[in-house]
């Protein structure tokens, strides 16, 4: 690694670090933090900040025994994040020397391309006005539909959308161990990792950290992400404020996840990684996206059956019979007049449909499968 080669990064900070103990914003860990983001903007790096934590900024100003029911629970804990908030940036604020600005984002915002093309505009102004974005989700309003639900995997929807050239994700321990290091003392640490595969996400146990959502199978998620973009990721401690140093330093202060040497094109990797399938479209087994080309890539006669309830426009995964996923697609019909089709037993509506209609699939949106 070498850190001058870095022209712009994002640095996920999580609530543990926030909020320690849960009574509000602490800046007892975010010193060591905040002064390695000013060393960077010396530098000449850009930075963007993912930072969790509203939620538990926000806990101490409410009486928990007001929920008494999970729906009750939800709602207070949206209040928590809008009251949370205002803490965290302030807190924040008072840390830097240079203006900051708030971004507050859903899973929406991020797999609609449009709304996804403008966070990437407005994040670039920012900083090209020397100001630093600093996300999160936006937990006061979002729902389980529309949240992405962690802000490992939304650092590195973030660092997708402004094409930076290094994740930095601030964990409770070093980084990826070979076991639990909390139940395994001897447990040793994994510096290096070239390809993100079924091993590596078995070393992944669940949070370790009481305050926050994310555990490191979620950082692994957000590595995959990022590496497949391109885009260098580091796990390190961000208790200790010389993972910081070390990375100054050219130093490899916890886990590196080295970035494939030719990154997934960019709508590609949006559609593989950041959209979600609102539905299935089911082919025989015998049907192969690779097979066909953009003309008739997806005829009536090859649909088999849906699943769901999608709208025109929607992305839907393409699935074989026997369970095979081929495809992430934007679709040009909803579920339900798909679903006539598919259904259908003439012969004459599926080739009328196929002659007189627009293609199944929008051709300008696919990503195909890794098998």
């Amino acid at each position: 690694m070498n850190i001058k080669h870095w022209q712009k990064i994002v640095i996920k900070v999580g609530s543990a670090l926030i909020a320690p103990e849960k009574a509000g914003c602490s800046s007892q860990y975010l010193r060591s933090i905040a002064d390695f983001i000013k060393q960077c903007r010396g530098l000449g790096i850009q930075v963007v900040l993912v930072s969790s934590g509203s939620i538990a900024a926000g806990s101490h100003l409410f009486n928990r025994g007001t929920a008494s029911n999970d729906e009750a629970n939800i709602v207070v804990k949206k209040a928590m994040a809008a009251a949370g908030q205002a803490e965290m940036m302030a807190t924040w604020d008072e840390l830097f020397d240079f203006p900051s600005a708030q971004l507050l984002l859903t899973h929406a915002d991020l797999r609609n391309r449009v709304r996804y093309e403008s966070i990437r505009e407005t994040i670039t102004t920012l900083l090209a006005h020397d100001i630093l974005p600093i996300i999160n989700e936006n937990d006061a309003v979002t729902t389980d539909k529309l949240k992405v639900g962690d802000n490992d995997n939304l650092s590195a929807m973030v660092a997708t959308a402004a094409h930076a050239d290094a994740l930095i994700i601030c964990s409770d321990i070093d980084g990826l161990y070979e076991e639990n290091p909390h139940l395994n003392s001897d447990a040793k640490l994994v510096s290096d990792v070239y390809k993100i595969d079924q091993d590596i996400y078995a070393m992944a146990g669940g949070a370790t950290s009481a305050v926050g959502t994310g555990g490191m199978k979620t950082k692994i998620q957000a590595a995959e992400k990022a590496v497949s973009h391109g885009i260098d990721t580091y796990i390190v401690n961000g208790f200790q404020a010389q993972s910081f140093q070390h990375l100054l330093a050219n130093r490899n202060p916890g886990t590196h996840f080295y970035s494939h040497k030719t990154p997934m094109l960019d709508g590609v990797h949006w559609m593989r990684h950041t959209t979600r399938a609102q539905g299935e479209l089911i082919v025989s087994d015998q049907y192969d996206i690779k097979d066909n080309d953009s003309s008739d890539l997806l005829q009536a006669d090859d649909l088999l059956s849906v699943n769901g309830d999608f709208a025109s426009g929607d992305i839907v995964m393409l699935r074989k019979d026997n369970g095979d996923k081929l495809a992430k697609v934007k679709t040009n019909y909803s579920s339900c007049l798909l679903n006539f089709v598919a259904d259908s037993d003439n012969q004459d509506i599926s080739e009328q449909f196929d002659k007189t209609q627009s293609p199944i699939l929008s051709t300008q949106y696919i990503a195909l499968m890794e098998s």
